[in-house]
């Protein structure tokens, strides 16, 4: 079968499906979900030694270690694709909820229902966690599925899709709701983004080259994220040890993703005290340290911050600093070379959090925490499809619900239309 007739029949298939999931049983797509999650940790050698492949070929290709970091399976992200597993069946089922309800002057009532979207297509690098995590939020909110993942990642993708397929069948749900593409090419994709008729939803996931090709090409709608370069604001009232420790979680614990911070805005009042603090810690682990002026003449092996340090999503141990006048100067900043993904605020004035929170435009805004928290599973979502940074039609994480459309119900008594 020529590529072309392979992408489309499979997409046909998934929309023949789409329409039995959405009105499967909450009962029956709960019962799944666990079964999945138990498939996994049954697996749970099958999948190394699958995953073993993929990374012994990706070392020998060369790819660097934020890439490295994100393919690899161990029981640790196995388990945590289980519990994301479990987690999302004890959500509430979003399918069939009335958001709401009110009454017309001509006795009718009129309500919006959540109903799924339909068929949703996952093209997505590296990280084969997505593969579970995007197959159980589509299966609990009514949408068939197609995965495809990057080619580094194609023998533990293909190994997760195995067991979540013999599980769904296990339970009596045609396998044809999570689909994988078995080829490569990356014809499989231009062929994908053209079918708008079959898929009603695009969702790619990994570096911003690959996500605009995708809205370049696509007929069908994408949901965007093109990078995170995430900010952390030091206010003058800020608790500097709880800062310290803030910052330092959220550019070391795993710097190779979206929402680490990559630049970090300090109040000029109290640069002097927390720049040496904050810089000794993050030099520690091996943090490069890039600085404004005023930076370097505080801190010593602070290289110098260029122009395009600012727009710089380092996915590495790089940090940019800048000491800035105060939050308005933070904020437009932020609001100049900023991307809608994470920012946060570290402050102990109500006021400055308050105004950060309405003027910080970006889908997660925190005080007083590490932007490492704006991720699905942190935010109680279960696990998600990935973070939005365009508004339409989510922002931010994208749970059960962002998975989801409305449509109008009206419930009359023989009204007529004069």
């Amino acid at each position: 079968m020529d590529l072309r007739s392979e992408v489309k029949g499979m997409a046909k298939k998934a929309k023949e499906v789409s329409h039995l999931l959405a009105h499967l049983s909450t009962d029956a797509k709960n019962r799944v979900l666990i079964e999945m999650a138990e498939a996994l940790e049954k697996n749970q050698t099958f999948l190394i030694e699958e995953n073993r492949k993929d990374l012994a070929a990706g070392e020998k290709a060369g790819l660097s270690s934020s890439m490295i970091d994100r393919l690899r399976i161990t029981p640790g992200v196995i388990q945590g694709m289980a519990k994301g597993l479990r987690e999302i069946s004890s959500l509430p089922d979003p399918v069939g909820e009335i958001v709401r309800m009110w009454r017309r002057p001509n006795g009718l009532t009129v309500g919006r229902m959540r109903i799924p979207l339909g068929v949703i297509g996952i093209i997505y690098e590296s990280r084969p966690n997505v593969t579970a995590d995007a197959a159980g939020l589509c299966l609990k909110s009514g949408n068939a599925i197609l995965l495809r993942g990057g080619s580094e990642a194609f023998h533990s993708n293909l190994a997760i899709v195995r067991l979540l397929q013999e599980a769904l069948n296990r339970v009596g749900i045609p396998e044809e709701v999570v689909q994988i593409f078995s080829r490569t090419e990356r014809e499989a994709i231009q062929e994908m983004l053209q079918l708008e008729e079959e898929i009603d939803l695009i969702i790619p996931r990994g570096g911003e080259a690959l996500i605009r090709f995708v809205a370049t090409h696509s007929k069908i709608p994408v949901i965007k994220h093109y990078k995170g370069v995430c900010h952390i604001f030091v206010d003058e009232t800020a608790d500097l040890e709880m800062a310290v420790k803030v910052c330092l979680n959220a550019k070391v614990q795993r710097p190779g993703v979206c929402n680490a911070m990559e630049t970090l805005l300090v109040h000029e009042k109290i640069a002097r005290d927390f720049l040496p603090k904050v810089g000794k810690a993050l030099q520690q682990e091996g943090v490069e340290l890039r600085g404004c002026p005023e930076t370097q003449r505080i801190l010593s092996g602070v290289k110098e911050a260029k122009e395009e340090d600012w727009y710089e999503e380092y996915l590495d141990l790089i940090l940019s600093i800048r000491v800035v006048k105060g939050i308005d100067e933070a904020l437009k900043h932020i609001a100049t070379y900023g991307s809608f993904h994470t920012e946060a605020i570290l402050t102990s004035d109500y006021k400055n959090a308050q105004k950060f929170l309405r003027e910080a435009n970006s889908s997660c805004v925190l005080v007083n925490a590490s932007t490492r928290f704006n991720d699905g599973f942190e935010l109680g979502l279960g696990a998600e499809m990935g973070i939005s940074t365009s508004k339409l039609h989510a922002f931010g994480p994208m749970g059960l619900e962002e998975l989801t459309t409305t449509k109008f119900i009206v419930y009359g008594d023989g009204q007529v239309r004069g």
